[in-house]
């Protein structure tokens, strides 16, 4: 559980990855699990450096124990029950909300890859790019925060790493672009033909309330139409630093998007290409209700 060691194991098992990757199709079964491997332990390098109870089974309590520095009335180091890949990507997430730019769904074909093979060595090597791809762009706001260099970990990969991201980059540009056209020639057609005033009416009332979700939700110019489209996210508390003390702000929160719909033109962004978007804000301020201080501990840096 110690945050170096897992940094060195994660190296090691990320340089064997992407050998195996650049050995070409025959062995990305090798690749996509040890990226997996790689990734878990990087994300559990970041959790155990803030406290090692962030990494283990909360149901273990011998793991517990050990976590807490109370190994001594514990089974042996050896037995300790972990976190799995996705559990560590999801508490990584909700302390970096705003760094971390791949959603849980994003995550899941690597996490399959690496189960895949490890538990009966089944793995679609058409889906090795993206996999590893999600893989990258995970690690690289991961090791940032951990104030690894880049070179040292991805070592002689390093550009192989640069072309496999930049590449994903243009496509999901490329991707965003086309939901901008297909939604501003709906919005045409639809309202393209009735007058301006008319128009405003029925925009008014289709767009008035949110449709994607229940999480916090607030209005937001769409990019593609002008019309009022709804952004849902999660909300973070605001802490705020005061005479020497450190408390929440119970007036404010700051909502964390993860996706946007607009009942005008039928635009909706998922979280991968929400950044391709730069009209849509990549944080908003919202009225704190007693749920969202009383329930949610991530702070904002």
């Amino acid at each position: 559980m110690d945050t170096e060691q897992l940094k060195g194991s994660s190296r090691r098992w990320m340089n064997a990855a992407l050998a195996a990757f650049v050995e070409g199709t025959a062995s990305h079964d090798f690749a996509v699990h040890h990226a997996g491997v790689a990734t878990e332990h990087l994300l559990k390098a970041y959790l155990a450096g803030m406290h090692p109870a962030l990494i283990v089974d909360g149901r273990h309590f011998d793991s517990l124990l050990h976590a807490t520095g109370l190994g001594s009335h514990a089974g042996p180091l050896s037995k300790v029950k972990t976190i799995g890949l996705v559990d560590a990507y999801l508490r990584v997430a909700k302390l970096l909300p705003r760094k971390i730019s791949i959603s849980k769904e994003d995550l899941e074909p690597l996490a399959d890859a690496r189960n895949g093979v490890a538990h009966s060595a089944i793995h679609d090597s058409a889906q090795s790019e993206a996999v590893f791809t999600a893989c990258l762009r995970l690690i690289d706001p991961v090791l940032e925060e951990l104030k690894v260099d880049p070179n040292s970990y991805w070592g002689p990969y390093l550009v192989l790493h640069d072309k496999l991201v930049d590449q994903q980059v243009r496509q999901e540009r490329v991707a965003a672009e086309a939901l901008l056209v297909k939604a501003r020639s709906l919005f045409e057609k639809r309202y393209g033909h009735i007058s301006p005033r008319e128009r405003d009416v029925v925009l008014a009332a289709i767009t008035s309330k949110p449709m994607i979700s229940l999480d916090r939700e607030a209005p937001v110019e769409c990019p593609a139409c002008g019309s009022q489209g709804w952004m849902a996210g999660e909300v973070e508390n605001i802490h705020v630093y005061k005479d020497g003390q450190i408390t929440i702000d119970t007036k404010e929160v700051l909502l964390s998007p993860h996706g946007f719909h607009c009942a005008a033109c039928d635009l909706e962004v998922g979280t991968k290409l929400l950044v391709h978007l730069s009209d849509l804000p990549r944080g908003i301020f919202l009225d704190a209700d007693t749920n969202d201080y009383a329930d949610n501990e991530v702070a904002v840096d």
